[in-house]
């Protein structure tokens, strides 16, 4: 999601992207379960995401609580080697990656920074729906622009397509992904691995500092795991 505990994306109706743009699965082993998978860890807590804020372009540092997240998300993932480490450029996804274990050698994708929320940045949506009047929803209502020129769920969805492709030829090779990022931008990876309209990511809540798993199963692309915690 955003920066905001609770999460929820800007949405239009959009057609999803065609079928077969996302990676292809590897050759299966012998059980039908190709091991190479895409782990998702949402960045730790921030002052922003802990009061409901949503936050994108502002740059903040992960609270004393959000640090003690990474390390415990890293933890779980007991030293877990991952053959592209990809990670957003704010400074809160790359302390996570650094506190999780994962910093050296991790790669900055621009592609991974948050979704643009305009003129809502820094707002609550309890603020945004009383500034409109009306209720509002992120993924079905959109943002209008403000100090930054806001996102549309397209514009966002073709950020999620380049990312897969950017993992495709490790995935092909039977090779472990890792994206550390936020929460609108992960679900919108996990909608377009799905084949998903982008709307659909209402359905992932993801909160800090959790870990998520994409995967395949008889070739086909399925959720192995969401918002775990770790432990």
């Amino acid at each position: 999601m955003g920066e905001q505990g609770t999460p929820t994306m800007p949405e239009q109706d959009a057609t999803p992207a065609a079928a077969g743009s996302a990676p292809e699965a590897p050759a299966p082993t012998h059980d039908q379960r190709p091991s190479a998978s895409i782990v998702l860890l949402r960045h730790g807590e921030t002052e922003w995401s802990r009061t409901g804020r949503h936050t994108s372009v502002t740059d903040l540092p992960l609270t004393a609580s959000g640090e003690d997240q990474a390390r415990r998300v890293g933890g779980a993932l007991h030293g877990r080697s991952f053959d592209l480490v990809l990670v957003s450029p704010r400074i809160r996804a790359r302390r996570t990656a650094e506190l999780a274990g994962y910093g050296e050698g991790a790669l900055v994708e621009e592609d991974l920074a948050e979704w643009d929320y305009g003129a809502y940045e820094g707002l609550t949506s309890v603020e945004i729906a009383q500034r409109r009047g009306s209720a509002w929803s992120l993924w079905d209502d959109g943002v209008p622009p403000g100090a930054t020129p806001g996102e549309s769920s397209l514009e966002v969805r073709r950020r999620a397509d380049a990312v897969l492709a950017r993992a495709e030829g490790t995935l092909r090779s039977g090779g472990d992904v890792l994206f550390i990022a936020h929460g609108h931008m992960l679900r919108a990876i996990a909608v377009a691995w799905l084949g998903l309209p982008p709307r659909d990511g209402h359905i992932f809540a993801l909160w800090t500092g959790t870990m998520s798993e994409l995967g395949f199963e008889h070739g086909r692309h399925v959720v192995v795991r969401w918002n775990a915690p770790p432990g």
